[in-house]
């Protein structure tokens, strides 16, 4: 299984449903499901910002927000240099859909999209 490793607040964001698209600097043919694996480094933005920018209204999320494990799953749908959501900043962005929260599963991440063995995500 694919996995895709985030930086917080923006793994959570995604795996709460607020945020559709996951701006690269580099594209992918990949389709279908990709883990949202939570980084160890956190993004130098607070929910507050993000909210005042985007114009977009977030409700509540843990306090302490997962790091250094899988969070959740999404879908992969398409792979664009342009698009009208206000997440999107590029110079390419994965369109996601279907996002949902998962237990936390701790494990490294890597850079770019990366293969996770499905039976590290048994109970």
């Amino acid at each position: 299984m694919k996995a895709l490793s985030i930086r917080q607040p923006w793994a959570s964001l995604i795996v709460a449903g607020y945020k559709d698209i996951e701006n690269r600097s580099w594209r992918t043919s990949y389709r279908g499901p990709v883990l949202i694996h939570s980084a160890q480094r956190v993004a130098d933005v607070t929910l507050e910002e993000i909210a005042r920018r985007l114009k977009v209204a977030i409700g509540p999320l843990p306090n302490k927000l997962a790091r250094g494990g899988i969070i959740g799953i999404a879908e992969i749908v398409d792979c664009v240099a342009a698009h009208t959501s206000p997440w999107f900043e590029g110079p390419f962005g994965f369109v996601l859909r279907n996002a949902r929260k998962l237990s936390f599963r701790p494990m490294p991440g890597r850079l770019s999209l990366f293969d996770i063995s499905p039976n590290l995500l048994d109970p």
